[in-house]
């Protein structure tokens, strides 16, 4: 009874267009008053909604989002493009590969999906544009790509799966999404090479050593960040908040360097990125609480017993879970559906000898498909509106897209290792 109140209640409020987090807390509510009396119940919710964020851990969110404010106006993106396009722009579909590298490089750094699509799509759909390709594949292109970033540390999805889990060790999990994430991106550019040879689109020409070597210097300030962030975290000098907070600064010092931004442009990146941390900490608060009161219910013990009764094997548990993440990734924004699944599921698949940071990535790389898909695919719209086209008219040229996304989960899936061999490599497990 508790379980159909949940989830109709959240449906419908989301139908009739409740945003997502007053949609979670007040389903959560409804269910918590078919045991408890009205004063019992909003209390008991009201207590579990602010203790929910009283997390160190947590910390590291708004540092993170404050970091990519900064890099996504202070030049950053353009040098990492310049650098893409001088190791790979001479390759079949050149811009549509410098898209893919520039997009994980960026959204790695940020830790941001919606920064890098932002940030690369608007300095390279024009340039696309020019030299023949769709916009409607430049936004695919883009999309894709850029979900990558959630994947390859630093990210705050994995910080929040290392809360929803219980502690599963960052460090860990930071380091087991490089594999996955750049093995995903080989197959958005082996997918994007075919298509533009198909399309006949033109190829760059090769480029110098010496200009290689110029754009990777100019790189370089860039991309240390993610050697001092991630170095720092696996060599167990800070933890992922401190290494958030230093990440701001050095961002912070990086753009006064590049001359991109100045004093008076810091109280709209704050503004910004306070907006954009609320929002972050309402699902995040909401969605704690509503794993709760489904703890309170019993309802992720029925449901993995039922999980359990359908089959023993590894193997189809995994790929019932992998579909069922898959669908809610279509309905449900990524902050939520972690906080909400992970404790239903992680025990089903713990049982199996499924490891923890595995299983991490797997649900990862699962909703990253889930926000390039409509209806609900916050990625997809942002894209869309930088490319200036509409869903329908993309949906053509994701769909190949997503075959090479949906193969990367699969093995992933079904090989552990390419998630837990830089993690035991480096003796985080």
């Amino acid at each position: 009874m508790e379980l159909l109140i949940l989830i109709v209640s959240f449906f419908i409020l989301l139908i009739i267009g409740v945003p997502v987090g007053w949609a979670l807390g007040i389903s959560g509510i409804l269910t918590l008053l078919t045991g408890l009396d009205s004063m019992t119940a909003l209390t008991t919710f009201g207590q579990q909604f602010m203790t929910s964020l009283d997390s160190f851990t947590l910390l590291a969110i708004p540092f993170f989002i404050l970091a990519g404010q900064i890099m996504n106006r202070g030049g950053i993106a353009q040098r990492l493009i310049d650098f893409a396009k001088s190791l790979i722009g001479s390759l079949p579909g050149g811009l549509a590969h410098i898209n893919v590298v520039a997009a994980m490089l960026f959204g790695a750094i940020a830790g941001s999906s919606v920064a890098a699509a932002s940030a690369i799509g608007s300095i390279l759909n024009p340039r696309m544009k020019e030299e023949g390709y769709s916009k409607e594949f430049s936004a695919a292109i883009n999309v894709t790509s850029s979900s990558m970033g959630l994947v390859i540390p630093p990210s705050n999805i994995l910080i929040i799966y290392s809360l929803a889990s219980g502690g599963t060790s960052i460090a860990a999990l930071f380091i087991a999404g490089y594999i996955p994430g750049i093995l995903t991106g080989l197959f958005l550019m082996i997918i994007a090479g075919v298509w533009a040879v198909r399309k006949k689109f033109p190829v760059g020409e090769k480029t110098a050593i010496k200009k290689i070597l110029k754009s990777f210097l100019a790189a370089v300030p860039s991309l240390l960040l993610l050697i001092i962030v991630i170095g720092g975290i696996v060599a167990g000098i800070f933890t992922a908040t401190e290494a958030a907070a230093i990440a701001v600064v050095y961002c912070l010092v990086l753009a006064f360097y590049y001359r991109e931004i100045s004093h008076k442009d810091l109280p709209a990146i704050l503004m910004s990125s306070i907006a954009t941390t609320s929002i972050v900490m309402l699902l995040i608060a909401a969605s704690i609480s509503m794993s709760w009161v489904m703890s309170f219910a019993n309802l992720p013990q029925d449901i993995s017993a039922a999980l359990l009764a359908l089959s023993d094997n590894k193997i189809v548990i995994l790929i019932i879970i992998n579909l069922i993440l898959l669908v809610v990734g279509m309905f449900m924004d990524m902050t939520p559906a972690v906080l909400i699944f992970t404790p239903i599921f992680l025990p089903v698949v713990a049982e199996l000898g499924v490891d923890p940071v595995h299983f991490g990535i797997i649900m990862i790389m699962n909703l990253c498909i889930g926000i390039c898909t409509p209806p609900v695919g916050t990625l997809l719209f942002v894209g869309v509106s930088i490319a200036e086209t509409t869903i329908v008219k993309v949906i053509r040229p994701l769909l190949p897209l997503f075959v090479g996304m949906l193969f990367a989960l699969l093995l992933v899936t079904f090989w552990e290792d390419l998630s837990l061999f830089l993690p035991r490599f480096f003796d985080l497990m």
